[in-house]
């Protein structure tokens, strides 16, 4: 067998273990709850190890933002060492610090609504990747409440179900088999 018939063979069937029922795709009808990150979708019910992925997770955050305000105040001991002058020194813990409380507050109101599309989001990147420290502790202080994000893709999933439900209510029969209105 050549090489161009053997990549046109199609692949056998994974083999099945004893008990085991051939794996089907059922997808349920209706909106399908969107996946966080880390999360993915055990916000919905709360299971597949949510608590501890949230615990993990604040955990995480927390160790992370300790961490790096840790080598910032080596950074800042390096521009001490080095003798660069106290407007320097000053700029640079100003900057941190502005860029952290801008960086918390956006990453803040992103858990509870989403930008709007000709938001200023992309412009203020660069900002937030620097106020880095303020995104993780708000990371943290969500954690410690809900998945971030959680409470926003609840009503947004509560909402779409909601609709689909309507939708569905309304919908009575075949309507080619209705008979036709009577005019008047």
């Amino acid at each position: 067998m050549s090489d161009d018939q053997r990549d046109q063979t199609p692949a056998e069937p994974a083999r099945l273990g004893r008990g085991q029922a051939p794996a089907q795709a059922e997808v349920p009808a209706g909106p399908q709850p969107e996946p966080l990150r880390f999360f993915g979708t055990t916000w919905v019910n709360h299971d597949g190890g949510y608590a501890l992925l949230r615990v993990g997770l604040a955990i995480g955050s927390l160790a992370t933002a300790v961490s790096s305000a840790v080598l910032l105040r080596l950074a800042y001991e390096g521009l001490e060492i080095g003798h660069v002058g106290p407007f320097l020194s000053i700029s640079v813990v100003v900057l941190f610090a502005i860029a952290s409380s801008i960086a918390f507050t956006k990453t803040w109101a992103s858990y509870s609504r989403r930008p709007a599309p000709s938001s200023d989001e992309a412009a203020l990147k660069g900002l937030k990747t620097i106020g880095f420290i303020g995104s993780l502790i708000a990371y943290f202080l969500r954690c410690l409440g809900e998945a971030p994000g959680e409470k926003l893709h609840r009503a947004e999933y509560e909402s779409a179900r909601a609709e689909y439900a309507r939708r569905r209510n309304t919908r009575t029969g075949n309507p080619a088999a209705r008979r036709p209105k009577r005019k008047k």
